[in-house]
């Protein structure tokens, strides 16, 4: 058990992590691409007269029985920091706005700490009416607390779900990181059995495999969140916080580690055709959303293409993502789509040029 004085140390130390997180993502010129994330090897078949009204098409998705404008998430991206508060109320607002998903950041730092930088109830007003979901790391629920923690991360902004982020490359890599990751999946199906709201699993940007997405779905996970190779680096972030040359070099061996996004959309729907799934890693634009859905996603889920934009204003937000539904909504016209299931059955060549066949349960 931790004394006060450690507890508030070690809650010190998680917050300058997060500082030094959105910085480096913020400024993210010095950080190598991660490995790409395979969206650029598909096209998709042009529909020279689509007999389609471009205003008409309808975009809408249905998400935790809530139904959104488009099918966007508002992806995991900062939770801790100070000025965290103002860039998760740009999030909540815009959210609401654009009728959009929104996931918060990691809320380690609200649940350790007395800092809750802005991760309150707060935000459910901005965001009345949008899915809105909670954050705590696979990590923290093999803690004594972990449970609790996650109630209380659901509660303290009253979520429609919560998600459970899988991150051991980061950790591994991580000064401090949480190396031991026994019993976790058992931890998952603990809490999936407790907590009374849906269970979401992401990864943070190496991907999720067939095999362990299935052994997630056992446990009573509702949705999974790909979240694969092709955006983010976190091994490459933790190499610019690396203390020392050995640790930096550690880290950056990982910089392209991962399942493409792409890759790992295809092998989880095949195994897990009914399954929600989002997809995130590398989406670029609004093309690329709809490759991911013409994969086999549902919802597709962007965090540090938008956080530039989460720093200066709400309106900023809505314009960033004004322009993906817009490029999206193109997309659907230019391939005869007039809703999200049709843009399912588009017609979508790989790099050979061969027909993909359509994944969607």
């Amino acid at each position: 058990m931790l004394s006060d004085k450690e507890t508030h140390m070690k809650g010190e130390g998680l917050v300058e992590r997060k500082n030094d997180h959105l910085s480096i993502v913020l400024d993210a010129q010095g950080i190598p691409a991660s490995t790409p994330s395979g969206l650029a090897d598909y096209r998709f078949m042009h529909c020279a007269l689509p007999q389609l009204n471009l205003d008409d098409i309808d975009l809408r998705a249905q998400f935790l029985d809530k139904w959104l404008n488009a099918p966007f998430l508002i992806s995991s991206m900062t939770g801790g920091a100070a000025r965290a508060r103002l860039i998760n109320q740009h999030l909540a607002q815009a959210a609401q706005a654009l009728g959009i998903a929104l996931a918060v950041g990691s809320q380690r730092v609200a649940l350790q700490t007395d800092n809750d930088h802005g991760l309150t109830r707060e935000l459910r007003r901005f965001a009345p009416d949008i899915p809105l979901l909670g954050n705590i790391g696979a990590g923290q629920l093999r803690e004594a607390q972990g449970i609790d923690w996650a109630r209380r991360a659901v509660d303290m902004i009253d979520a429609d779900a919560l998600i459970v982020h899988l991150n051991p490359l980061q950790e591994a890599v991580q000064s401090g990181g949480d190396r031991d990751w026994r019993n976790v999946r058992q931890a998952i199906g603990t809490l999936v059995k407790t907590l009374g709201v849906p269970v979401v699993i992401k990864e943070v940007g190496a991907g999720i495999s067939p095999n362990v997405a299935r052994a997630l779905i056992e446990e009573g996970v509702t949705v999974i969140d790909v979240a694969g190779a092709g955006g983010t680096s976190w091994a490459a972030v933790e190499a610019e916080r690396a203390a020392s040359d050995a640790q930096k070099r550690i880290a950056m061996a990982f910089a392209g580690w991962g399942i493409p996004t792409a890759q790992a959309i295809q092998a989880v729907r095949r195994e897990l055709p009914d399954t929600p799934l989002i997809a995130s890693g590398g989406i670029r634009d609004g093309v690329d959303a709809a490759k991911a859905i013409r994969l086999g996603a549902d919802l597709v889920g962007q965090a540090a293409a938008v956080l530039a934009s989460a720093t200066q204003s709400s309106e900023a937000v809505i314009e960033h993502f004004e322009v993906l539904i817009q490029q999206l909504r193109i997309v659907c016209f230019c391939t005869g789509s007039a809703n999200l299931s049709a843009l399912r059955q588009a017609a979508l060549l790989d790099e050979h040029g061969v027909a993909v066949k359509g994944l969607h349960g």
